[in-house]
Parts: C-alpha cells; structure tokens; sequence
C-alpha cells in the first residue's frame, strides 16, 4: 500500500479538495476507477470509510484465494489490491480513507460532496463505487465476550492458525473457502453449520467433503469456554440435542454480514434493494452522478470483480464529456499509446 498518497481526517491538509472526479469506495471497483480517471487525463481523489484501501476484500477476505478475475488463474484478495493499487499510482490519485460520504450538493458546474468529518469535495462528476454500502457481520448468538480473543468474523493473516485446533461456522462460500484455506497450515479444521444444506458452490463444497475438515451438519455453537483466550468450544445438534465440547484455540464465525447503503439513500438515488438503479452509461439519474460495481443495479446484472471493472470503465469514459466536453466517450484503446515506460 505503499502507493498511496492518503488526506487522512486529521486535518493534515486542506478541508476543501477540487478534483475532476470523484469516487466513492475504495474496493477493486473503484482503484480501477482510479486509475482510468487518470489514463482519461483526470484529476482523482477517492473516498472511503473504511481506513485501508480494498474496500470489502481488505476488510473481510484478504487471505481468500480469487479465480474469476481475468488475468489470473488465482490471486488473494490482498495481492489484487496492492496490484490495483500500484496502477492507479501511476496517476497519483489522491485518498481520502476514514471518511465517509455523507451529503451531496450541487454547486454551478459541480457536484459538492461533504464527508462525516467535514471534508468538503468539489468534482466535476462523482462515481460511487461503495459495494456493498456499510457492511456490518451477523454476531454469533453466544461467546461474543471472546470477540478478538480467538473469535473472530473475518481471517486477517492465515498464518495466526497455525497448529491451532480451528472451528468454522457457516455454510456459504466464505465459510468453505476458510475451510480449505486453513487445512494444511491448523491441527484441526471443523465446519460446523446449522442445516445439512450449504450454500457454497457444489465444487467447493465436494473438495471439503474429501478433505480432513470434519463437517457437522445440524449441529451449532451452544458455548465458548476460557477465560482469556478461547480453549474450547461447547457444540449441539440441534436435532437429538447431543452434545461435544472439543479444543478450540479460534473459532471464525462466518454467518455473512447485513448492508446498509446508509446516507446515499438522501441523494435521491433510485434504489431497489439496497442497491442503485443506473441505464446502460451507468449514469443513476442524478446529474453528474455514476455507480459502478456491486452497489449498480440494472435488469441482468451479475455482481462479479470482473463486471464491475467494466463498468467502473464505463462510468469514467461516460463521465468525460461532461467534466470536459471537448472529450470524447471512448479514448481508444491503452495500447495505441505505444508500450509503457
């Protein structure tokens, strides 16, 4: 992360930022954003709540394993991040982390977007990029005195389970991934979900299944026990009402995670299930205001990494004409410019 040049909220620089564009979520979305603003001759800055650049992925998955991105057969979350992050260097966008995105305002030729910590942001278009919105995880019911003293809703760094006896609880494609993830380096790996139906993807499921992970089915959380640390974990079916109580140095509660698409429902936004409505330019109706990625809704949309890269390129090169309008909608291609320097 080294490449970012980051207006943090203490007051280290001015609080009143001009800039061509603006864009809202600091998530692969918008650091691709980023840096096509910059390759459009745009002047960047990028705003997000959350302190780190990698918006969901940094907050949530860094560890876990990618393969639908194009380009790489496989790449951790942290690893794409640092790469789109060193590409939008190249324009130097500048980053505004902590801040989180609170009013908008229009002004003359300009949209005004004011931050929860008083940043005020003068662009020539904004493009909101924010995922999911504000994301919070769904608590485990029991043992959430031990949260961060062994239990935890995301994995940080694999490297912490190391021999540790490890419980996971979930049934989604977080939860198994965790699963396979953690196999080779934990003593121990058990799923432990409340139904015998999962939601993760069949194959991901199957490589579970044929692997040294013990899988409890209709079984959950009744206790977590140590004083400290966690030491061990009370299980129950939640069918014959048997109980276990086996050793447990971590316990990854993944039972997914509510959204909140917070302020942005007061910019007159047009909104179906927390997610904004945006045409075929990505524009949402709200002048000069464009959204791209998991936040866009539209009649076929597919929330991918890959999908929102296209249409964070779609915002940009729709936005140009209107922050210049001598600019034309497509640029060309980058190759015409000859090979990189």
């Amino acid at each position: 992360m080294d490449a970012l040049t980051t207006t943090g909220p203490d007051g280290s620089t001015s609080a009143d930022v001009d800039t061509d564009m603006l864009i809202i979520g600091a998530g692969p979305a918008g650091l691709f954003g980023a840096y096509y603003a910059g390759f459009r001759g745009l002047s960047v800055t990028v705003m997000d709540s959350l302190p780190e650049a990698g918006g969901q992925v940094t907050a949530m998955y860094p560890e876990k394993v990618i393969y639908d991105v194009a380009g790489f057969p496989a790449v951790r979350g942290r690893e794409l991040i640092a790469a789109l992050v060193a590409q939008a260097g190249a324009f130097s966008p500048n980053y505004l982390l902590g801040q989180q995105a609170t009013e908008l305002a229009h002004e003359d030729d300009a949209v005004v977007v004011t931050s929860a910590q008083g940043t005020r942001v003068r662009a020539k278009a904004v493009v909101i990029t924010g995922g999911l919105g504000t994301f919070t995880p769904r608590p485990l019911p029991v043992g959430s005195d031990h949260l961060g003293r062994g239990l935890v809703y995301f994995v940080p760094k694999l490297d912490v389970y190391a021999n540790a006896d490890v419980v996971i609880v979930g049934g989604g494609d977080s939860a198994f991934d965790w699963a396979l993830a953690l196999e080779p380096l934990a003593r121990s790996v058990a799923l432990v979900h409340r139904r015998d139906r999962f939601r993760a993807h069949a194959h991901t499921v199957e490589k579970v299944l044929s692997s040294s992970v013990e899988v409890l089915t209709h079984t959950e959380v009744a206790a977590i026990h140590g004083d400290n640390q966690v030491e061990k974990v009370e299980l129950v079916n939640n069918r014959s009402g048997d109980r276990q109580v086996r050793p447990a140095q971590g316990i990854v509660a993944d039972l997914g995670f509510t959204a909140d698409l917070g302020p942005l429902t007061r910019w007159n936004l047009t909104v179906e299930k927390r997610h904004i409505v945006v045409g075929t330019t990505m524009a949402t109706g709200v002048e000069r205001v464009f959204a791209a990625g998991d936040i866009t809704e539209y009649p076929g949309k597919v929330r991918l990494i890959a999908t929102g890269f296209g249409e964070v390129a779609t915002a940009v090169n729709n936005a140009a004409p209107i922050i210049d309008p001598s600019a034309k909608v497509f640029p060309g291609h980058s190759s015409d410019d000859g090979p990189a320097a």
